[in-house]
């Protein structure tokens, strides 16, 4: 019974029915299957439309444009770039197995996988480096951290995800055309070195996780001490008022926070934790490879939506007011 549901399930196939050479796919069909992709879909669909809205709104309202919001920004051009490449690309695998976009670019794909992860990771890096100068620092914000220098340390950063791209192509021989894992037509197995793994792991999850644990760790500590400096001021001036809206601060900065580190760890750890040898094929790949990608679905909502000034923007951008400024 178990192997008459799975061949209802799985219908076997040809990626290429008028080449010799093709690869035999799997269409998945089932209850199941179905509800995964209409699910991946609606997510890709969602990290687009989301990551659309900040950049829409960064870019059209010159008030938006402080340092922090390009950083903002530039976190949102990295996470659109997942839901409108990789997350497609991704879920066409899924649906029936077979690579439809040819041999180079199933060499290429991986290195625009890379480019756009890497550059939502350092704006994330970036983001908490501002964060600590404007808490630690916050009277000479304005002279340390500028325009012209954020916009600097956002290309220097995108420039690095390209050049580390470039070398994970070369230096990792199974990406190279030459010596794609193809054996038959349709078909893109990438095979990731245990040295290369062991890099991206330390490189994408470690280092980046130390320097914003540590960042968000120091600004939570100025932030309580700023908040009893606050609240002893203002309990001299009034008992009544001065507790509860420290206490509110306190809280509030105390919760951003918590969401920051635990999104940000719980989409990258069961990676981390994949130290063996993977294949592209492999179901563990996939999940983990999804639980990250979620991550840019959910850094809109952490860095963006909390912000008053996006629910205002997103305002005018649905009701298209902003096309009656323009006229």
């Amino acid at each position: 019974m178990n192997n008459t549901a799975y061949t209802q399930n799985i219908t076997v196939q040809y990626c290429f029915p008028y080449i010799n050479s093709s690869c035999r796919k799997e269409v998945r069909t089932g209850p199941g299957n179905i509800l995964l992709f209409i699910f991946l879909s609606c997510v890709s669909v969602c990290t687009v439309f989301l990551n659309l809205l900040v950049i829409i709104s960064i870019s059209h309202f010159k008030q938006l444009h402080t340092p922090t919001n390009l950083l903002i920004l530039s976190l949102a051009v990295a996470d659109l770039l997942v839901g409108l490449f990789v997350m497609p690309v991704n879920i066409m695998m899924l649906i029936d197995s077979c690579w439809y976009l040819g041999k180079i670019m199933c060499s290429i794909y991986p290195i625009f996988n890379g480019i756009s992860m890497s550059g939502s990771i350092y704006s994330l890096i970036l983001i908490a480096v501002d964060r600590f100068i404007a808490v630690t620092d916050p009277l000479l914000y304005s002279t340390r951290v500028t325009v012209c220098k954020t916009l600097l340390l956002i290309i220097l950063g995108w420039s690095f995800s390209l050049l580390y791209a470039f070398i994970f192509l070369y230096f990792n021989d199974h990406l190279l055309p030459s010596q794609a894992l193809t054996g038959c037509y349709g078909e893109c197995v990438i095979y990731v070195k245990y040295s290369w793994l062991v890099g991206n792991i330390a490189i994408f999850f470690l280092a980046p996780c130390s320097v914003i644990l540590i960042l968000y760790s120091i600004i939570f500590k100025v932030a309580r001490r700023q908040a009893k400096a606050v609240r002893a001021v203002t309990r001299v001036a009034s008992n009544k008022h001065g507790p509860k809206v420290s206490r509110s601060s306190e809280a509030k900065a105390a919760k951003t926070l918590g969401i920051v580190i635990f999104v940000h760890l719980a989409c990258w750890i069961p990676y981390s934790l994949s130290v063996e040898k993977i294949t592209s094929l492999s179901v563990v790949w996939t999940v983990f490879a999804w639980i990250i990608y979620m991550n840019s679905s959910m850094n809109p909502l952490i860095y963006a939506i909390l912000y008053p000034w996006f629910r205002a923007s997103v305002k005018y951008i649905i009701t298209c007011r902003m096309f009656v400024h323009l006229s």
